[in-house]
């Protein structure tokens, strides 16, 4: 049995030790030889997502920053705060650097009789129906222009602006989400003297780099910032699409699903969507079948439902927020307050928010 996967990002190479874990023959395709990966750029992982990482995936606790608390925070209630995510002192979310978490996944896989990575030139694919299943995790080749273009988007207007920000030491085990005038800003530690940061913009405020610099500087209230490094930026979308897969070809990772990036969910929903391929595939196997496009099919009905769903919740989230910036009210922010302050809702937001809705 041999599996295909088209892309060398982040997603293609997750999805290739996974596979090669079940000693399933992979090969990697990829059209861009020099992957460029944004230095500044971080993922949050949930804990129980890192628990799955861990025993079906790889090892990666050594390049990960722990977090025990995640603080929610709105401009309206001038630094009070909204939300306190916790749990007895003890770990909920990761934050990774993107090139560390890649480093690691590749020098591993290259070690493995089972991997093989191969380059291929976009406009001369390979012959695919040497393949039992193809994986594609790749926005720009030839298969996703022709079978997976039909796409639900809504369009943000904003731009997500990251950098890296070096400070005096502390413990820096606190993530913190503020919902500003301007869009929602993120603090995310990935050690005690640098914390990541996203600062998503709505473009209607027309901030050049200085001052989104500057704004970095004003709302920060936790760290004594000794250097803000160079900003880099990306455009905002949702999306969702409409068919995962064709035949036995299926889409995966960003082709699948975008969000909002406020509450650090994009990279746990492909994981969690790693989590049922993995089982599906586990029990082919273990009942000797092959691997086909009936993969595909089980793979739709056990998770798009979900993920729409999920997508969703993210962007409600953006938009009560946003709401309140637009009215220029507090009232939804005292609610939340309020609400927040029943511990069983604190829990239920908790849980959510490391498994999502359906686990």
């Amino acid at each position: 049995m041999k599996v295909c996967i088209l892309g060398n990002n982040l997603t293609a190479l997750t999805v290739a030790k996974t596979l090669v874990n079940l000693k399933i023959n992979v090969e990697v395709l990829y059209t861009k030889k020099n992957l460029h990966l944004n230095k500044t750029r971080t993922i949050g992982i949930s804990k129980s997502n890192i628990d799955f990482f861990n025993e079906k995936i790889l090892n990666i606790n050594s390049i990960l920053w722990k977090l025990k608390k995640i603080e929610i925070y709105s401009d309206n209630l001038s630094g009070e705060r909204l939300i306190n995510f916790k749990k007895n002192n003890e770990q909920i979310f990761s934050i990774i650097r993107n090139q560390s978490l890649y480093k690691i996944l590749k020098n591993n896989l290259a070690k493995s009789k089972f991997y093989k990575s191969i380059f291929f030139r976009n406009e001369n694919p390979p012959f695919f129906k040497n393949y039992d299943l193809i994986i594609n995790c790749d926005f720009d080749n030839i298969i996703t222009k022709k079978y997976f273009g039909k796409k639900i988007i809504k369009k943000y207007n904003s731009f997500a602006y990251t950098t890296i920000i070096t400070h005096d030491k502390i413990i820096n085990d606190t993530a913190s989400q503020i919902f500003t005038k301007e869009g929602p800003l993120a603090f995310l530690p990935i050690s005690n003297n640098e914390t990541s940061v996203v600062f998503s913009i709505h473009n209607s405020c027309n901030l050049q780099k200085t001052n989104i610099k500057k704004l970095i500087k004003d709302k920060n209230f936790r760290y004594k910032i000794k250097r803000i490094n160079k900003l880099q930026s990306f455009d905002l979308q949702s999306l969702n699409l409409r068919s995962y897969y064709h035949n036995n070809i299926l889409a995966f990772g960003d082709l699948l699903h975008k969000v909002h990036p406020l509450a650090g969910q994009g990279f746990n929903m492909t994981i969690r969507d790693i989590k049922i391929l993995f089982d599906i595939l586990k029990n082919k196997l273990d009942l000797a079948l092959p691997l086909d496009s009936s993969i595909n099919v089980e793979f739709e009905k056990n998770v798009k439902h979900k993920n729409f769903i999920f997508s969703n919740g993210v962007d409600f989230i953006y938009e009560f927020f946003n709401f309140e910036r637009k009215i220029k009210s507090k009232f939804l922010s005292r609610s939340v307050q309020k609400i927040n302050n029943y511990p069983f809702i604190n829990k239920v937001l908790t849980k959510i928010a490391d498994r999502g809705f359906f686990s």
